[in-house]
This record gives structure tokens, sequence and C-alpha cells, in this order.
């Protein structure tokens, strides 16, 4: 062997993984009755304990608790949960307006109905049947207020009457009130948790409820019935979870008509899948004792269990066949494949399980779940695929249609695997290493637009045409107050909020936001000190202004809602209302507080981030912009930093990590092309992509450099490895790629994004290792010396060089 070749190699049987990988395979396959048998007992049980899995979903584990914003919103969730975690239901009359006797019967039931289901606060609760909204104005006598729905209210001509002139009084037309006066809303804010149990909400029970004794009941020719808010997006996504068994079951059919297709083999095949399925049901059961649930963002992960085992096990079937081929019996075969793969597939496990980990530094509840629920089933598959299928395959073997498959494809390299393997020539090299900068450019010019956060309205994690965005844009254009709220929050000494410099700051706060594009409305405690000292001086428009009289302020305190005051006038909320929670929009509000507090601040009065829906996607978006790259960095550094241990060379190290860079550039501008933006349901996907794109490089290496420690030629060997490990690698791309592609027909749009997503990232993976890897090993290692370069093959023809090349 050549120094050069020599310096190419790593030691990959060498040291502590050699020992360990002989006194496990002596260990299997000594006592391979125990094995199955253990196997056996822990999935039954383990099954039985997946049984109590249940949907879970939760409020705070959306949101990034650790963020000052929102952090100051759980210190003062009493004061501000209406502003945050709420549903509006609206009623509306398609038959004519609100001031109709039936309709509002409808909807006095349907607040009532509300107010008994289980979750709501009902103290904080609003509409017209409420008590605590209110009519007031300014006559000749002083301020009149009352109840918009008028004492002895009986649904005669008069009080419908009355109740018109109250609602037009109350100013809640455009909130409670649609502007077409044709609809009318119960605004129900949520308790996260039972105050009497300490248990949290059950969002798809509650969403159910609001179904079945909501919509259901009271939604006819009549009347609509439309329902938006957190909980309701989650039930829906609870409900569009229910078909993932049938994607599933699509999924298991495909993979194994594809896996039968390739081995030709019905024993390896139902093998295969057995030993995915019990990695399936491990984690479930793993997970349900370490007391999670499923929520819709860790439902697929099932799905990427079973496709990571898939694609690792064909690496077994390939290497079990290659093996009988070369006359070796079952137990002597299922040994090989365990030699040849133990370390290699260990590795590019270890890889996946890195991808996962890293979004662990995400402090977001759902990514930190759905992160240990994804390394919790790639570590049982290390077990299943790397123990257990081996060991079956000692019993079961492969068919000898399986043999003379195997034969036919080592005795016959198809046109297009030729061109495949010229890649490792020199001239195809150059042009198939600019390419990939090529395209590492084109990536990167569309990647630029990618932005952190929702790019569309409503719920982007439903399709445009769900119910739940129907009835979003219903609300959106009947009224006038969004259902995108962003709540500052006025901090002062206790009492301090009636403060003129307090009031003054909240009236400069609103001039400036209101300037910023995206910005309804914007509502405090001011604005309630203008009317108010206004309507004290019987209306006149001289007196609308804010008075530095600290008794005309105390005057307008006490007509201003309670919601809009904190605990002992120390935190006055600021509320605005935006037209969308675009990130753009989001970004431009945030900014201009900032800025505003950072001229305003004083010993008086502080203005800080707090909530409201939009306030913590904003926060979100922060954390994830400031999470990303470092995630990206740490995955791709660990999974360098375990190529190095088991290859022992940087340049190896780059040919393996250069491809799967280009691809998760290329997954970005994607994402910028398709309008998604980088938020909760789509950043997993890029970490997801690594872990399991970097197995191909370290499988097709792992096979070449084998070839390489035979003193074969460059070119040579990954003829070679093409033929063999390149075609099991480009089989396991398309495996996964069609295991996830079945995702894009769920009703959960952010589900098929991330299908979408997942397959290109699959194949275009798989290219990178097929295609790219071999031509930078030909231009950075140095056994694609000259040497090495002009050698002479044995034959002209590239079947009977590979052929020739097997026999050596």
């Amino acid at each position: 062997m050549s120094e050069a070749t020599v310096t190419a190699t790593r030691a990959p049987h060498g040291g502590l993984l050699k020992r360990l990988e002989r006194r496990l395979e002596g260990a299997l396959f000594r006592h391979r009755t125990a094995t199955v048998a253990l196997f056996a007992l822990l999935t039954v049980w383990l099954g039985w304990v997946a049984l109590g899995l249940r949907p879970d979903a939760s409020f705070e584990k959306m949101i990034p608790t650790h963020h000052p914003a929102i952090a100051n919103y759980l210190a003062h969730e009493d004061n501000l949960r209406g502003l945050s975690n709420v549903v509006r239901v609206v009623v509306e009359n398609r038959k004519g307006d609100i001031f109709d006797p039936e309709f509002q019967a409808v909807l006095r039931k349907v607040n009532d109905e509300v107010f008994y289901i289980p979750g709501v606060d009902r103290a904080g609760m609003r509409s017209l049947w409420t008590p605590n909204v209110m009519w007031g104005e300014v006559t000749a006598e002083g301020f009149e207020a009352g109840p918009v729905i008028p004492d002895g209210y009986d649904g005669s001509a008069r009080a419908i009457e009355q109740l018109r002139a109250n609602v037009f009084r109350s100013g809640e037309v455009g909130t409670l009130v649609a502007n077409d006066l044709r609809s009318a809303l119960v605004l129900v804010p949520l308790m996260e948790r039972n105050p009497e149990t300490g248990e949290r909400l059950d969002y798809g029970r509650f969403a159910t409820d609001l179904e079945e004794r909501i919509r259901a009941r009271y939604e006819n020719d009549a009347v609509g019935i439309r329902i938006v808010g957190f909980a309701k997006v989650i039930g829906e996504l609870i409900a569009g979870a229910v078909p993932i068994l049938g994607y599933f079951l699509l999924t298991l059919v495909l993979t194994a008509a594809l896996l039968f297709w390739y081995s030709r083999c019905l024993r390896s095949t139902l093998t295969t899948l057995v030993c995915c399925l019990i990695a399936v049901v491990w984690q479930l059961g793993i997970v349900r004792l370490l007391g999670y649930g499923l929520d819709p963002y860790s439902i697929l992960v099932p799905f990427l269990t079973f496709a990571i085992g898939i694609s690792h096990a064909v690496q077994n079937i390939n290497a079990t066949a290659n093996a009988a081929l070369d006359g070796a019996d079952k137990v002597e075969a299922a040994k090989r494949s365990f030699r040849s793969l133990f370390v290699a597939g260990t590795v590019a496990l270890l890889c996946d399980a890195v991808g996962f980990a890293t979004l662990l530094i995400i402090r977001i509840g759902v990514i930190q779940e759905l992160a240990i629920s994804a390394s919790i089933g790639v570590a049982v598959i290390i077990f299943s695929k790397m123990f257990l299928l081996p060991v079956l395959m000692s019993w079961t073997g492969v068919s000898p249609a399986a043999v003379a498959h195997a034969r036919r494809r080592r005795d016959h390299l198809p046109w297009l695997w030729q061109q495949v393997a010229r890649c490792a020539q020199p001239r195809p090299a150059v042009v198939v290493t600019l390419a990939g900068a090529a395209l590492l450019a084109l990536g990167y010019w569309g990647a630029r637009d990618l932005q952190i956060g929702d790019l569309d309205p409503g719920a982007p994690e439903l399709r445009t045409d769900s119910r739940y965005n129907r009835d979003a844009a219903f609300l959106v254009e009947h009224y006038a107050t969004s259902t995108d709220v962003f709540v500052i929050m006025a901090e002062t000494p206790p009492q301090g909020c009636r403060d003129y410099q307090v009031l003054a700051g909240m009236d400069l706060l609103a001039a400036e936001l209101e300037r910023v594009p995206g910005v309804q409305r914007t509502v405090s405690m001011s604005d309630f000190a203008y009317r108010v000292l206004a309507g004290n001086n019987e209306g006149n428009p001289k007196w609308y202004a804010i008075s530095r009289n600290k008794y005309a302020l105390g005057g307008a305190f006490q007509k201003t809602p309670k919601e809009y005051i904190g605990n002992g006038c120390a935190m006055t909320p600021f509320v605005v209302y935006l037209n969308d929670h675009k990130a753009a929009t989001l970004s431009a509000v945030m900014a201009t507080v900032r800025a505003f507090a950072a001229r305003h601040d004083s010993d008086k009065v502080r203005f800080t981030l707090v909530g409201g829906n939009a306030g913590i996607e904003a926060a979100t978006n922060e954390v994830i912009r400031d999470a990303e790259r470092t995630m990206l960095m740490l995955v791709y550094a660990i999974v360098a930093l375990l190529l190095l241990i088991e290859f022992r060379s940087l340049r190896v190290t780059v040919c393996i990590v250069v491809p799967l860079y280009i691809t998760s550039v290329l997954c970005e501008a994607i994402m910028a092309w398709m309008g998604l933006g980088v938020k909760v349901a789509t950043l997993p996907v890029i970490a997801l992509g690594v872990g399991i794109g970097v197995d191909y490089g370290i499988y097709i290496y792992n096979r070449l450099q084998s070839c390489l420690d035979r003193g074969l030629p460059l070119a040579e060997a990954y003829l070679l490895t093409v033929s063999t490990t390149g075609r099991a690698v480009a089989f396991t791309g398309l495996t996964l790629a069609v295991g996830v592609l079945t995702w894009i027909g769920s009703d959960i749009k952010f589900q098929a994004d991330m299908g979408l997503l997942l397959t290109f990232m699959f194949l275009w993976n798989m290219v990178g290792a097929l295609v790219l890897l071999p031509a930078l090993a030909r231009l950075l290692l140095p056994a694609a010396g000259p040497a090495a370069a002009t050698a002479t093959p044995r034959h002209p023809e590239p079947h009977l060089r590979l052929a020739d090349a097997q026999r050596s």
C-alpha cells in the first residue's frame, strides 16, 4: 500500500472500538435465543406502556418562558390573561342584525354555555351579556353608565331599542360587535392550569367542547358560529393528527414494496420491517415513561424513527446478500454484516442523535420535547438495527433470489451508475466541485430573503382554506380590532400610574406606534383619561387633554376599566392592535418600543415588553433567531468531531460535511421561495436534515476506504463503492423521501411543508454523497494524487473492471 493511501486511511477497526465490536459480536451470536427473547419481552412491555400515550399540548410549551417579555407576562398573568391566551367565539346573524330578540337569545345561551366549559377564566369573560361590559355617556347631569344589556331585558321592542342605544354608547362596535352590526363575539380568556387541582388545561378536550357544545348545537341556517384563538388552533392540529395513522400505514406499505423491489427477498423485507416497528414501539413507550405525550409538533417523530431504521437496515440487507454471494452461510453472513457496519452505523446514528439533540438549546418546550423524542428514537434504532436485526438475519438469511439479484448488480453496472462513478476521476471531479460551488452561491442568493417568524395571516400551521383560517379572516374583515394583540407594560411605583408623566409617556408612545406600518390602534389608560376629563367638563373639547392635576387624574382613574390598571396601579397595560402577526410587523413594533424605552424610561416609569399573543410570538421569533445559527454551528461542529474520531482525517471530514452544508443552504433558499419563515414548526427540519443526511456520507466513505485499503486506485475503488454501497445509499434516500413525502397530503400545512422540505433534503443529501463527496475526495485526499490518477484500469469496460476489482 502506498504512503498516500495510508495517509488517507483511518484505523477503522483498531483499539477500543475493535475490541468492543468483537465482544458484542461474540455475545450476540452465542446467545441468539436469549437476545431475541429479551427484545420480545421489552417490546411487549413498552408497547403496553405506549398505549397510555395521549395528545398533549400546552400554551406554556409553545412559548420561550425564559425570554424577559414572557417572564414579565407570566409574572402578571392574572392581569394579562385576557390579552394573550384568548378564544373569540363569534355569533353571526345570517338573516339580519344583532338587534333581534331571537339572535340575542342565542347569544345569551352561547355566553352561558361557554361560561361553564372547564378552563375558562370566567371573571375575565366579556360579551354583551356579561356585567363587566358597560355603556357610558356625558349628560347635563354628569356621567351616566350601566350594563349594555338593560335591566329587566325581556326581548320586547322597547328593550331592543334600549339595547341598540346602549351598544352605540358603549364604544364596543368594532370590538365586541361587528362593524356591520350583524355579529357579536364572546371574548373567552383561558386558564393554563386549574387553580384547584393544578392540572394543565387539556386543549384537545377544550376544543372539542367548543365544537360539540357551541358550534354543533347553535350553528344553523340562521346563525353562524366562528371560533378563533390559540386553543382552537391546537384543537385543529390535534384533529388533523388523527389521520396520521393512515399516513403511517401508507408509508409502511410503500416502504415494504420498495424494500422488496430492492432486495428481491420477502424474508429479509419482513424481518427489517419488524425491527423498525419494534424501534417505533420502544420509542413511544420510553416517551410515555418519561412523562411526555405527543404534541402536534412531535407526532411525526415516529415516522422519522421508522424511516431512519429502514435506511440503516438496507445496509444490513446489502451486506448480508453480498456475503452470501461470496459463499458465507446464514450465521457467517450475519456476522460479516455486523462486523462491517457496527462502527460506521453507530457513528452515523450518533450523528443523527446529535442533529436532534442540538435542538435542546432552543428553550421552547415543544422543540425540546421533539428533540428528546427523536433522540430516543435514534437510540433505540441502535439496538434494534445493530443488535436485533443481525441476529434475526442469522436465522432467516436471504433468499436465493436475493443472492442472484446481488450477483446481477455486482456483474453489471448500468450506464447511469457508471457516470456517477466517473465523479472520482480528475476532470469530472473539477466540474462537479464547480457545480457544487455554483449551487452554494445560488443557495446564498435565494436564502437572503429568509425571515424569522410567520409570513402569512391567520394560522400558517393550517391550510389557507381551513375552517379556522376562514373564521379568522371573517373576524378581521368585520371587526375593527384585530386578533393580533401586542401588550406593553408601564411599570411604576405603587399608585404611580396616575402621574402626569406616566400618562404623557403613554400618549407619546401611542403616537410613535401608530406611525408604524401594521399597527391598527393603541389603547391605554391615557385614552380613558382623555375621555373622562373631557366628560367631567361637559364634553368640552378644550378639556380633551391629560391634566397635570392629580385630583382630576384620580377621577379618570376611577372610570378606567380594571383590565387597563394593574394591581396597586403599579403595572399599567398598553395594548397595541396589529393588522397581522407577520415577522416584519412584529420586528418593527419591538424595535419602536425598545427605542422609545431607551429614551423615556425614568425612575417614575419603565416601558417593558410583556406579551399579548403577538408579543409572545415576537419574543418567540427573537429566541429562534438568536438560537438558529448557534444550533447549526453546534450540529455541524459535533458531527465534524464524530467524523474526525471515526475517520481520523480532517480532509475526509470536509468531504462528508460540505455536501451537507450545501443542502442546508439550498433548503433555506427553498423555504424563502415557498414563503416559509423559520419558526417553531420549520426550524427542526434543518437539524433533522443534517443529522440524517450525514449517514449517506459515512456509509459511502466507509466502503470507499475499505477498497482503498486493499490498494485500489481511487477511481476504481469508487466504482466498486457505487456498485454496492452507493446503490444502497440511493435506495435509502429514495425510501426516506417516499416516507416523508406522504405527509404532503396532511390537512395540517406545517406537516405538509415539513414533508416537502425533508424530501428535498434527503434526496439532495443523497445526491451530494454520491456525486460531490468523491469529487472532493479526488481533489483533497492525498490518495487521489498523480499516481492514483494515472493508474491504468485492468479492463477497458466498466463492468469488467468492477468484477475484477471485486475479485481482488
